[in-house]
């Protein structure tokens, strides 16, 4: 995937003279790249000027690093919550969606990326701003802006319904309103808590099973085991 260019001098600096004749079709082209690239760069400016605590110089690569950090301290806490073996309980004996916010988190720590992401995906959809701001803090790790931007939008609206839902982490997260590149999300999370091992947390998903479901794949699926021998996981 190519990087995001860091200013505008670097975005001219990838342009590439077209040898040979130019159609409407390449103009068109030429056109729309370069609008993309523009936009996608105004974004990054603008979320790395309006996270918390960052600095209006700082470059995007350490807005992907504080990201990172940010959703691994989430990812920690949620597994760590006094509840945590009890929600995964009922994530697997009826898909609770809290419990697969906390299995999502696992699946993170165990450098489960893409099953993790599922199952985020399946929790914000019964309306978890947590699973939402793992989403948005996700795509911001990797640099996908504009997946980044859906979830900045759909952590606004869950906001407007203004309902109680699990937070296993105490956090904020609002959105303000900005005309050109759409939603940023101010967020404030507690410090680092305690470690999970990950190691352990690569063994326990080792052992998980993981059925093939239609068109998805094989999909990280929990057993009863896991909940049954929570505390030493978190405790390793």
């Amino acid at each position: 995937m190519t990087r995001t260019p860091r200013s505008i001098d670097e975005a001219l600096r990838r342009a590439r003279v077209f040898q040979g004749e130019y159609t409407a079709a390449d103009l068109e082209s030429a056109r729309h790249t370069l609008a993309s690239h523009l936009r996608e760069l105004r974004w990054v400016q603008f979320l790395s000027n309006s996270t918390p605590g960052a600095r209006a110089h700082q470059l995007p690569g350490a807005l992907h690093e504080q990201a990172a950090h940010d959703l691994r301290t989430l990812c920690r806490g949620a597994v760590h919550h006094h509840g945590a073996a009890r929600h995964i309980t009922a994530f697997d004996t009826a898909r609770d969606p809290d419990g697969a916010l906390t299995f999502a988190c696992l699946l993170y720590l165990a450098d489960q990326e893409e099953g993790a992401r599922f199952w985020w995906h399946y929790a914000a959809g019964a309306g978890s701003t947590t699973a939402a701001l793992s989403l948005y803090l996700h795509h911001v790790r990797h640099g996908d802006m504009r997946d980044a931007q859906h979830w900045a939008g759909q952590i606004h609206r869950l906001n407007r319904l203004d309902w109680s839902c699990y937070t296993p982490v105490p956090h904020h997260a609002d959105t303000s309103a900005n005309p050109s590149p759409g939603l940023s999300v101010r967020y404030t999370l507690p410090l680092s808590g305690p470690a999970v091992s990950e190691d352990a947390a690569k063994c326990a998903v080792d052992e998980l099973e993981a059925p093939h479901s239609g068109l998805l794949g094989p999909v990280p699926q929990p057993i009863p085991a896991l909940a049954d021998h929570w505390n030493e996981l978190v405790s390793a």
